[in-house]
């Protein structure tokens, strides 16, 4: 795909006056300054009777009351051809019953949409619980900027975890500095600076505040309390300045007129951050829990200020463990003794000065826009895999998965081991064995251990994992791979990759094989061929070596060194992803090869184990990517062909397919339905394992299901019609995926694991 070059913001904007506007400002500058440098645009809600001076940035305005002003604008960004729509919601701004209108314009939107909630309800209205189930079954993404909102996302409306994104409110990158220069440029040097700021209105407590100053002077008679802030306009509206006057009357009857002072403007952000330096305590004293985000909070917080703050949702969040001071809603004699504990302990104070700072440098805008853009990606991918499975044609069959039939493969096998080709159905002695295939089908036989299938013979299972111990060479370390028909082996050392899959077989023999004497060969096998995968390079030996110690570590835990090789090898992946992935190329490498899906196979399992949401999160996002590559216009399951295996950043060539990338994407997906527990991850599976029927290119069955036997592959023209080793068990390795696929995709045990790595 090619990067994200366009993107629309729905919401507020400045010079609108109220938090959502500046938010969604703010977002625009910082996503336009992100490295790929998008064009991005905003579609300004403007409130009845209202004109705003917006600047460029605005392309577009909404009348929040007419219905026929939200159908335009989606046929705006619908002919704007944008990559992305950003919906900032809060159910005030927008017209209709429980802000229903802006529905009528997500609902004609063609690009995914991306929606931030600025308020999550935990006791929402039948009218609000029904809106905004329509948001987030319209929506790619939701983003909320606290943990309190995914657990109500996940609560009240049942939303899948794998569609929230907690992504926390940015802040301006403003250096860690001491308040006395900027007191003496505001005017208040020499005293102990007290602030609030935002729009005034009742819910902000500031009536608490006004009462606790009277205990505070007590202890500090410097102490001055700087209310900065218009009214909220709509307040104005509706009362004028009433309530301005009310707060500067219960001042004066307190006699503390020279030590509160009320700054009625609504200001910029330089201006702002200039008083928000100045300052020696933040307090947020709002009077309701159902805070879920506060932009004041957020900034100070990101200044470096200590704040003390009732425990509203978002406060408790990012001022628990010492960030900030917690004190009850609406009790000014509480509030009064923690600002008056920290005014006069300095040393106190600058540690949560500190702690706060540098808790703070994740949310800065730079990094908040980087999280966004992921976001956005991660959306449109989701997005088009959803538009290709709706034009996808039925899979040839899925009534049920074929009966496991071995009776070709057990043609290929031989007192030595599997063959590596055959002519048509004929075993051909002329090209030997190998590692590879015999590695295989050691997979095959644990795989075939599962509940509900028939086992392979002992004798055959022997003669696979005596093929691996002949091939191992304990002079270089390493596995041979290729052996002639006399048994001779043809090279002292095979490639990286094939040792990398030898490990995989002794890791699942470890964990699955039937016999207990088999399985401790395994494991010292493993424990002997293992080191020297740290001087590999190949990413797919690396892959291959983590399938194998993801079985191994599971059995034996213990394995201090294993555990190191796994990560040393998750972090060599995770590097290449990192070295070469832009937004239109999520890859390890600068072409596609072959076995293609075992490379995010193998980090989303490692993180799985691990409880690494890096590794999950990384090889979800290119298996995605993968996915799209491997799916024809017709919206079937095309593999990676053979003819453009070392072609750089191109898409992949149609032909020739092999059955090994079928099957090494049923894997994957299979453990990607693991890990998202997304019921799309079971289709693509299916989809894959349907090439084999004949769902692809050339309509053709690839698979005898009542021998077992499967083609080579797919020539532009033509089916391949023979049906070698490897091709043979990758079909039934696929198949024995298949056929597992309700006991894999139901698993408590990882369900559980899961949802703390979320967390």
């Amino acid at each position: 795909m090619t990067p994200i070059g366009r993107i629309a913001l729905i919401g507020n904007s400045l010079p609108r006056r109220c938090g959502i506007a500046t938010f969604t400002t703010d977002l625009q500058s910082a996503l336009s300054n992100s490295p790929t440098s998008p064009v991005t645009s905003i579609v300004a809600m403007t409130d009845r009777g209202q004109a705003y001076d917006y600047p460029g940035a605005v392309a577009l305005q909404i009348e929040d009351d007419v219905i026929e002003s939200y159908v335009r604008a989606a046929a705006f960004l619908n002919a704007g051809r944008f990559d992305v729509a950003c919906l900032q919601h809060e159910f005030g701004i927008f017209g209709g019953e429980a802000g229903s209108h802006i529905l009528e314009l997500l609902s004609r939107l063609t690009m995914p949409v991306v929606t931030t909630l600025h308020t999550v309800l935990a006791k929402p209205t039948a009218a609000q619980h029904a809106v905004m189930d329509r948001i987030v079954e319209m929506s790619a993404k939701i983003i909320v900027m606290a943990n309190k909102g995914r657990e109500l996302l996940r609560s009240v409306y049942r939303v899948p975890d794998e569609k929230i994104e907690v992504i926390a409110h940015g802040i301006p990158d403003f250096p860690f500095v001491e308040p006395d220069a900027a007191k003496a440029r505001l005017g208040f040097d020499g005293r102990s600076v007290i602030l609030t700021f935002g729009l005034l209105s009742p819910s902000k407590g500031i009536e608490v505040m006004i009462d606790a100053m009277p205990a505070i002077l007590k202890q500090r008679p410097d102490a001055v309390y700087v209310v900065l802030g218009a009214t909220h306009p709509n307040l104005v509206r509706d009362q004028g300045e009433a309530y301005r006057a009310s707060l500067i009357a219960r001042v004066r009857d307190l006699g503390v007129e020279d030590h509160v002072v009320f700054l009625d403007r609504f200001v910029d952000q330089a201006t702002l951050l200039e008083f928000i330096s100045m300052c020696d305590v933040y307090v947020t004293p709002y009077l309701n829990e159902a805070q879920m985000t506060s932009g004041t909070l957020a900034y100070s917080f990101g200044l470096g200020k200590p704040v003390v703050s009732t425990p509203y949702w978002h406060a408790r969040e990012l001022l628990a463990d010492g960030r900030g001071t917690l004190v009850s809603f609406g009790d000014a004699p509480e509030t009064a003794n923690a600002i008056a504990q920290l005014l006069t302990d300095k040393p106190r104070r600058q540690v949560m000065r500190e702690r706060a700072y540098a808790t703070s440098r994740p949310m800065t805008w730079q990094r908040t826009a980087e999280r966004y853009m992921a976001a956005f990606a991660n959306a449109r991918q989701g997005h088009w895999l959803k538009v290709i499975a709706r034009s996808a044609p039925a899979p040839a069959q899925t009534a049920a998965a074929p009966a496991m039939q071995t009776d070709h493969f057990l043609s290929m096998c031989d007192d030595t081991g599997l063959l590596q080709h055959a002519v048509h159905s004929v075993p051909d002695r002329l090209h030997g064995y190998c590692v590879d295939d015999n590695a295989r089908a050691l997979l095959l036989a644990c795989a075939l251990n599962a509940p509900g299938e028939q086992p392979l013979a002992e004798l055959l299972t022997a003669r696979f994992a005596a093929f691996v111990q002949h091939a191992w060479n304990p002079d270089t370390g390493r596995f041979r791979n290729f052996m002639g028909y006399d048994r001779t082996w043809l090279e002292q050392q095979g490639s990286e990759d094939s040792h990398g899959r030898t490990l995989w077989a002794l890791g699942q023999c470890v964990r699955r094989d039937a016999s207990g004497s088999r399985r401790r060969w395994a494991a010292a096998l493993f424990d002997a061929a293992l080191p020297i995968t740290k001087s590999f390079r190949s990413p797919r030996a690396s892959a291959f070596t983590l399938l194998g110690l993801d079985a191994y570590c599971a059995e034996i835990p213990d394995d201090r060194r294993a555990r190191d090789m796994r990560r040393i090898l998750a972090d060599r992946l995770m590097l290449c992803l990192e070295s070469v992935e832009t937004p239109d190329w999520i890859w390890f490498e600068e072409g596609l090869a072959y076995d293609n899906a075992r490379l995010p196979e193998a980090l989303i399992v490692t993180g799985m184990a691990t409880r690494n949401r890096g590794y999950i999160d990384a090889g979800l996002r290119s298996l995605r990517w993968l996915m799209i590559q491997q799916t024809s216009p017709m919206g079937h399951f095309r593999p990676v062909g053979t003819a453009g295996f070392g072609e750089s950043r191109q898409p992949p060539c149609a032909f020739d397919q092999q059955p090994v990338e079928a099957t090494a994407t049923i894997a994957a997906c299979l453990k990607a339905l693991r890990a998202e527990e997304d019921a799309g991850w079971k289709s693509e599976a299916t989809r894959a394992f349907s090439w084999f029927l004949g769902s692809n290119d050339l309509s053709v069955a690839l698979v005898d299901s009542g021998t077992g036997s499967c083609r080579d592959g797919l020539h532009p023209d033509r089916a391949n019609e023979n049906r070698g080793g490897e091709s043979a068990v990758c079909y039934l390795l696929g198949l024995a995926e298949i056929r597992q696929l309700a006991r894999v995709s139901v698993n408590p045990a990882d369900s559980v694991a899961l949802r703390a790595v979320r967390a």
